[in-house]
């Protein structure tokens, strides 16, 4: 069973929300983020990054004593406020495209041990260890982990009742998205969302499996200090028909010394290859695979007679690591080789193609997304998918709700 709790969060003022509110960090172009950090003082980008003109001079430990000043600074200044009791969230974004609701609510640290909350990607050691380090110098967290939950009908039906509240918050970004805000406070609805998930039992991690391993890791090293903050993380919890799975696209530099017609040759061991030329084609459905090599593109479709022992060999992500990346481009670290890079599906084709028209780049793959249920069973059976596989919607907003350690 899963277990959720509420918690004290602390959020913006109902007046400055649209104004504290920013993308992930890293979302930002430098001119974006200049902008931001030079017009508007309420930006939680202030908190993330203080010190944002001499970022380079100073080391971690003072930086992220920084961070914790300025969050320390946003509360004495009534710009971020605590909540006076625990309390759950309901989150609504809406995109152009769709809308995503969820629960934004604290789950539990030994529920992740014991593979209740599953995972299915695996971590990079220094980063775990960098955000715990970051955790633990600033006592805050504003990135929730993407936790997806099987769809429930009864579940839905109380979220569709809830929306009709009255909102905390409603706002818009420059985006054009919005975002919605209800607080669920009362005990009586408290305990019906906790029994409710104890119910549902096994929950997935869709997006933050650094964030919820650094989590744990800061739980082990001071759970002996008794602050029971630590045993649990902040997760944005969402029916798993409501999340949207797009693939990452790889870009490669070069050929691995091959002539193009030798590697069309070699390709077409294992795959139909169709020329679509000046076609911005991208892959319809699983085996299938979009290529574009010197000024055309191609499709490739996996031969037949091919059998999988695991749902692992059969993602599409790792039959072009086995049949393409490795064994014909010479690419064995998919985390570290400088020779490719990667690009989200929620970005056009044609951003690949000019890429690779620049020069820096020879060769593209585009993928077809991969499904949650394909997700669900690699993380049942305790396999971790390859690198960059996926690129998950929605994302949240930093300083919209805290979680304090």
């Amino acid at each position: 069973m899963s277990k959720i709790i509420p918690f004290k969060a602390v959020r913006p003022t109902r007046d400055k929300v649209s104004l504290v509110t920013s993308r992930s960090y890293d979302e930002y172009s430098p001119a974006e983020l200049a902008s931001q950090l030079d017009f508007n003082p309420f930006s939680f980008l202030h908190v993330l990054n203080p010190a944002y003109v001499n970022q380079q001079k100073i080391g971690l430990e003072k930086r992220f004593k920084l961070v914790a000043q300025k969050y320390h600074d946003f509360k004495e200044e009534d710009v971020l406020i605590k909540e006076e009791k625990p309390v759950f969230f309901l989150y609504e974004i809406q995109t152009k495209t769709q809308t995503f609701t969820g629960i934004i609510a604290g789950t539990s640290i030994e529920d992740y041990q014991n593979n209740v909350i599953k995972k299915h990607e695996d971590t990079l050691q220094y980063r775990v260890e960098l955000f715990k380090d970051y955790l633990h110098s600033t006592g805050f967290n504003t990135e929730p982990v993407l936790i997806t939950y099987p769809d429930d009908a009864e579940l839905t039906n109380w979220i569709l009742e809830k929306k009709q509240a009255d909102s905390l918050y409603e706002f818009s970004t420059t985006k054009r998205e919005k975002h919605i805000l209800w607080k669920i406070e009362t005990p009586e609805e408290i305990s019906w969302l906790q029994h409710k998930f104890e119910a549902i039992g096994s929950v997935y991690i869709a997006d933050g499996h650094h964030r919820s391993a650094s989590a744990e890791l800061l739980y082990e090293e001071d759970k002996a200090s008794g602050n029971e903050n630590l045993n649990y993380f902040m997760s944005f919890l969402i029916a798993e028909s409501n999340v949207k799975i797009y693939e990452y696209n790889r870009i490669i530099r070069d050929l691995n010394g091959h002539s193009k017609e030798d590697f069309l040759a070699l390709l077409s061991n294992e795959f139909w290859i169709k020329n679509k030329e000046q076609e911005l084609w991208k892959p319809t459905k699983k085996f299938e695979f979009g290529m574009y090599l010197d000024n055309e593109f191609y499709s490739l479709v996996l031969k037949d007679g091919h059998s999988f022992s695991s749902v692992l060999e059969s993602l599409d992500a790792q039959i072009l690591y086995t049949k393409v990346l490795h064994p014909i481009l010479g690419i064995t670290d998919l985390r570290n080789d400088e020779r490719i890079d990667y690009i989200p599906g929620k970005q056009s084709i044609v951003t690949i193609k000019e890429v690779i028209d620049e020069g820096e780049f020879e060769l593209g793959f585009m993928l077809f997304p991969t499904d949650i249920s394909e997700i669900k069973e690699l993380a049942d059976n305790n396999l971790i998918m390859p690198p960059k596989s996926t690129y998950i919607d929605p994302k949240f907003r930093s300083g919209l709700v805290v979680y304090e350690l």
